[in-house]
């Protein structure tokens, strides 16, 4: 089990959920969030003072999937966020030890919903 932890732009926000509707990825979690990474910093004026715009507006997405949807995740991800621009984020794919579905009590694989792509 693997757990998708993907920063995108706001407004690749849709493309990137319709993607993962697509690919048959269900279950994630999105934050609202502000990041830095190799966006040129900006300097703006506001009410008469100069002021450094350093960090941006990003969104968070978080998922949870089993092995056979990591692949199916990530390409769906990259293909939906790429603008080719830079700022376009990251996606980083970290271990998971143990889930839990709190409703049912499931563990693991099965509280990883899907668990297998369709079609394979």
């Amino acid at each position: 089990m693997k757990l998708i932890i993907a920063t995108v732009r706001p407004d690749k926000l849709n493309d990137v959920l319709e993607a993962l509707y697509r690919a048959e990825v269900r279950g994630l979690t999105a934050s609202r969030v502000m990041g830095h990474g190799g966006e040129v910093e900006r300097v703006e004026n506001y009410r008469g003072t100069t002021v450094k715009m350093g960090l941006q507006e990003k969104v968070r997405l978080e998922i949870g999937v089993s092995e056979p949807f990591v692949d199916v995740t990530v390409k769906a991800i990259l293909g939906a966020a790429r603008t080719g621009e830079v700022g376009d984020g990251k996606i980083f794919v970290l271990d998971v030890e143990q889930v839990h579905r709190i409703r049912t009590g499931e563990r693991d694989e099965a509280a990883v919903t899907p668990t297998i792509p369709a079609g394979v």
